[in-house]
């Protein structure tokens, strides 16, 4: 794995904005609409928040599986998602496409334990992932991930390493 210092691409996501922006050498590259938690920002297990500050990509899974892919436990079903399917199954917090998993880099804040208890992002299974393109970008509607676009994630993908850094900003 690279030190951070020797990746020339860098993700920002901005909450208030609820975008994903990919930063090479400095220069913005491509941006993409996300959504971020309904319960706002927050580093606490269980809260359903999305964390702030310094991460990386501590993990990229489903690179071979197709567009729309359904996974459980970050392991593809063999089910693609479909609105038909969706349908069948409401209960589901669909995690579609493709992941990258998230690491906190900050003790206390995002990694590790603080006085309120576990805040480890990477523990709490924070993810950047694929969600049915019916759900709304722009708005605050996720249980802490970052959902984006099928064809999104999947792009965007192709352009992340493990070990890059994220940073999750308010503004």
């Amino acid at each position: 794995m690279k030190n951070n210092n020797q990746f020339d691409i860098n993700l920002i996501i901005n909450i208030a904005q609820q975008t994903l922006t990919v930063y090479q050498q400095h220069k913005e590259v491509a941006q993409y609409q996300v959504s971020t938690a309904k319960n706002g920002i927050g580093s606490q297990q269980d809260s359903g928040c999305t964390p702030l500050g310094k991460h990386v990509v501590a993990e990229k899974i489903g690179g071979s599986e197709p567009m729309n892919a359904v996974f459980i436990g970050r392991v593809p079903t063999g089910e693609v998602y479909s609105a038909d399917f969706g349908v069948l199954h409401p209960e589901r917090d669909w995690i579609l496409s493709r992941i990258l998993w998230l690491s906190g880099l900050e003790e206390g804040v995002n990694k590790g334990r603080n006085s309120q208890g576990s805040c480890d992002t990477y523990q709490r299974y924070i993810y950047i992932h694929g969600t049915p393109d019916t759900e709304p970008m722009s708005t605050p509607l996720s249980h802490g991930c970052i959902r984006m676009r099928n064809k999104d994630i999947v792009e965007l993908f192709e352009q992340v390493e493990e070990g890059m850094p994220v940073t999750i900003v308010v503004d």
